[in-house]
């Protein structure tokens, strides 16, 4: 069995903590920064989100084609992740400080559009490299489950630091005089995600070696990356449930900070909330590694979306029925956070496993290319729920709210918020989990044929770095 060092292991898992400091940031914070601070109608948002997966529909392929025609003495992957963190790093910055360089009217909206477009870029240029290196360090499962946790971990780690400490310094910096979050506040937690960013990410590619690099060497077209994803029945299979799953995780992660601001009526409560996130969320890296002892990848992952189901539910009875406070909605959410934190886990080692299925269905392993994929899917997930989102509050009139000096949002916003943060996400959980279960066939007999195959081909591969 090939194995790899805890050092290695550890020294790559810390690059997804700064990868999740921003990202955590763009995909829980961004949305309330722009319609209640920046005072962009929700209208202009529903627009933008799905426009800016256009462009990500050529730009991510693209990128993952060029990540596999790339050959330097530095590897193919690593080069690519300092260039896209430092990047990252600037754009984010810039996005959650844009009231220091526009005033208002229209050159605010064309600069938020620009620096939205231009986030999800840079954050190709970073996490496609990043987690395509997970199927190149092994085939052996056990090891593979290994490396995935870790990384998850150090994953959950970053989105946890932003989950728990962005309402208390939202609050802290310079808040409103009715406590609502103001735009120092959001710009001061941007530059500290920034900074940690880049010095995560050339941490990573310092202690990290890259195997089995397989230089493509096919010209990019579009044609061709479609050529190449399409012809991998799997992995459309894989981005269809995984997209309506992490949709309802971001719904709950997306909503949340307008349920306890706009609702509850003070974002601090968000913290708490969020630290029964994290801790289930630490909890979800025993799942895979333990359980995988006596149960298969695909129970495992049966059992994940079946917690998140059930937390789910615990939570909108708490939230629509019972209108609780913030530690039983807690509860549940620490039962549903175990399901997702380990259904990230899994969804990385299923990547891994279709990229060795497209590699044995077609002999190309287009390592890259597949894991553009999970970024795609990614943003995909987050364009459906900000499209639900939106169009709610359109609905429900949420911007004569934003868009006046109204201390209280109406009744049928603030319904409208609730209904999403607890109606829509078992939803979308149970509909994932019945795809996967009925489509889903990289598992049993296939899998072991699979990675037979594959061993034998790189059985005398050597790393690099």
């Amino acid at each position: 069995m090939q194995k790899i060092s805890w050092r290695e292991k550890i020294g790559y898992g810390i690059g997804a903590t700064g990868l999740d400091l921003s990202y955590g940031l763009f995909y829980s914070y961004l949305s309330i920064y722009l319609t209640n601070v920046l005072g962009i109608k929700s209208a202009f948002l529903l627009i933008l989100a799905p426009l800016a997966r256009i462009w990500d529909g050529v730009n991510d392929p693209m990128m993952g084609a060029i990540v596999d025609r790339t050959n330097t003495k530095f590897g193919k992957r690593r080069p690519w992740i300092l260039i896209g963190a430092a990047s990252n790093a600037i754009v984010l910055a810039f996005l959650f400080n844009a009231s220091r360089f526009v005033s208002g009217g229209t050159a605010l909206y064309v600069y938020a559009a620009a620096f939205y477009v231009l986030w999800g870029m840079t954050n190709t240029l970073a996490d496609i490299p990043y987690w395509s290196m997970v199927p190149s360090f092994t085939s052996d499962e056990k090891e593979r489950n290994l490396i995935s946790t870790v990384a998850r971990t150090f994953s959950g780690l970053g989105q946890g630091i932003i989950a728990l400490f962005t309402p208390i310094a939202l609050k802290k910096i310079s808040a409103q005089a009715d406590g609502s979050p103001s735009a120092q506040g959001f710009g001061t937690v941007s530059v500290i995600a920034a900074v940690f960013l880049v010095v995560f990410a050339f941490v990573s590619v310092t202690f990290t070696k890259e195997r089995r690099i397989v230089k493509s060497e096919e010209g990019f077209s579009f044609k061709k990356a479609l050529s190449n994803i399409t012809g991998n029945r799997q992995l459309l299979v894989f981005m269809l449930f995984a997209m309506i799953s992490n949709a309802g995780f971001y719904m709950i992660s997306g909503v949340s900070s307008y349920y306890f601001a706009v609702v509850k009526g003070d974002i601090a409560l968000q913290s708490t909330f969020n630290l029964f996130n994290t801790v289930g969320s630490v909890l979800a890296i025993l799942v895979v590694p333990v359980f995988s002892k006596f149960m298969s990848n695909r129970n495992i992952y049966i059992f994940c979306l079946s917690s998140a189901i059930f937390g789910y539910i615990g939570m909108a009875v708490c939230g629509l029925a019972l209108n609780t406070g913030v530690i039983p909605l807690g509860v549940f959410y620490f039962i549903a956070s175990i399901g997702t934190g380990s259904m990230f886990v899994n969804q990385t080692i299923m990547l891994s496993d279709v990229v060795d299925y497209g590699e044995y269905t077609t002999g190309k392993r287009n390592e890259a290319l597949t894991f553009s994929m999970k970024g795609f899917l990614q943003k995909m997930a987050y364009t459906f729920q900000s499209i639900i989102m939106y169009a709610t509050f359109i609905a429900t009139g949420y911007d004569d709210f934003t868009q006046s000096a109204n201390a209280v949002a109406s009744a049928a916003a603030q319904r409208g918020i609730s209904l999403l943060m607890f109606a829509v996400p078992p939803v979308m959980m149970a509909l994932s989990l019945i795809i996967f279960i009925r489509k889903y066939k990289v598992h049993g007999a296939l899998k072991a044929e699979i990675i037979e195959a594959i061993n034998k081909k790189y059985a005398d591969d050597k790393p690099v770095g």
